[in-house]
């Protein structure tokens, strides 16, 4: 019998062995690894330099991508040692430290979408007191939560894995696993058995349902709501519902790949799935991300561009205000300047004022009017969600997702 602390190392067995194909798998390897880190650094930076996007769900995005980043740095660097080896050998420590960070990176994954889905939730199904529900001191809260629960109870699976007696140090991976290491076990695992039951129906249980009951009460609201509603609920939490199935679909397979006999998948298709929920996630997160929600698009542009991309807007911006302006009446206008308020978060500064005639101001509803209450000449109205009073010196032309009636028609603008 072979006591645990005279097993040194373990020996990972599913390398293939070509000297000239090791090269190409990794300068492959080697290129993922640095997109997964550029993509998150690029868009953790985005966040944190963009004051417009310190609000709830892009800090939450913010703790995703670190938890990326961290999933990814437990496994590529390591793998890229190993597929230039001759010897696919781990000292047991590092073995054991990338067990226990890559089962964190999964714990803290699934904690972090179920956080994300709560906060969809509130934003949906309770706009009005979204903001009194998710305070500051709330999300500290939360994304701490999200961190140092599965960082601390990680420990304790760890710690009766480190001090079963092997019979052996040979694992079927291309990295080190905690159930691969138990099938190894000469000793008692029944402590390890009954640790991971009860992880699973609490921990994995809890996220499921608490996930699985916001999106009910989310899909209530959406089928109870107009059609503009629907489709934002849908561009909202579609990226969230893809992440939770792509990494869903890449955990299961690990776990179903450890518990079942899968000598006849094809070793190559084996290995490309049981890396899945680590290579794949971490890219896929901030691609998704990144390209589907406007304003991390547009401040990622303007953070390469700059200068450049400041240009464009301002030459779009004077062709809508023409669009906006009618023939003949261009000298009724003025540009005047300040922000009147928010719609559907995103900022817009606004819009137009007389030169001539009563002056405008905000109706009930939101609508720019004359203080008799009738329409400016052209009319020209401004749908703005918050009745905010307008300022007294300035504000600039039609801003974009407004829309400019005129004789009965209706031309919408897009930025």
């Amino acid at each position: 019998m072979i006591n645990s602390t005279q097993v040194l190392f373990f020996t990972l067995t599913a390398y293939f062995h070509s000297e000239v194909l090791n090269y190409v798998y990794f300068t492959v390897v080697l290129c993922l690894y640095v997109l997964i880190v550029g993509s998150n650094v690029l868009l953790i930076v985005v966040i944190c330099v963009s004051s417009s996007l310190h609000e709830p769900m892009y800090m939450f995005l913010c703790s995703l991508f670190v938890n990326e980043l961290y999933g990814s740095t437990s496994l590529f660097p390591l793998l890229l040692v190993q597929i230039l080896s001759d010897v696919h050998t781990v000292a047991a420590p590092l073995c054991f430290l990338q067990i226990y960070c890559v089962y964190t990176y999964a714990h803290i994954e699934f904690c972090n979408l179920a956080v994300m889905s709560y906060d969809r939730y509130l934003a949906i199904c309770h706009p009005l007191q979204y903001h009194s529900l998710m305070t500051p001191s709330k999300i500290t809260k939360l994304v701490a939560l999200t961190w140092l629960f599965p960082l601390i109870e990680s420990v304790a699976g760890i710690f009766l894995t480190v001090t079963l007696q092997l019979c052996g140090n040979v694992i079927d991976k291309v990295y080190c696993d905690n159930y691969s290491i138990i099938k190894l076990s000469c000793s008692d695992t029944t402590a390890n058995n009954i640790l991971g039951i009860v992880y699973m129906f609490t921990i994995i249980l809890g996220i499921i349902v608490l996930i699985v009951y916001t999106y009910v009460k989310i899909l209530k609201v959406c089928f109870s709501g107009s059609t503009q509603t629907r489709q934002k609920a849908v561009s909202t939490c579609m990226p969230h519902l893809a992440s939770l199935i792509n990494f869903s679909f890449g955990c299961f397979f690990d776990i179903f790949q450890s518990r079942f006999d899968v000598s006849r998948v094809p070793n190559a298709l084996r290995v490309i799935l049981s890396l899945y929920f680590l290579t794949c996630q971490p890219l896929f997160n901030p691609l998704l991300y990144g390209l589907n929600i406007s304003k991390i698009r547009s401040f990622s542009k303007r953070l390469f561009f700059g200068k450049r991309n400041n240009l464009e807007q301002h030459n779009k911006r004077k062709k809508e205000r023409k669009k906006c302006l009618h023939e003949g009446e261009e000298d009724k206008y003025q540009d005047k300047g300040e922000e009147w308020g928010k719609v559907e978060g995103e900022e817009l500064e606004i819009v137009v004022a007389l030169k001539e005639g009563p002056e405008l101001r905000r109706t009930g509803t939101g609508i720019a009017a004359r203080s008799d209450g009738s329409a400016p000449s052209g009319g020209i109205s401004i749908p703005v969600k918050s009745a905010v009073s307008p300022p007294k010196e300035e504000a600039f032309t039609c801003c974009s997702t407004f829309h400019c009636y005129r004789s009965g028609s209706r031309s919408q603008l897009g930025h």
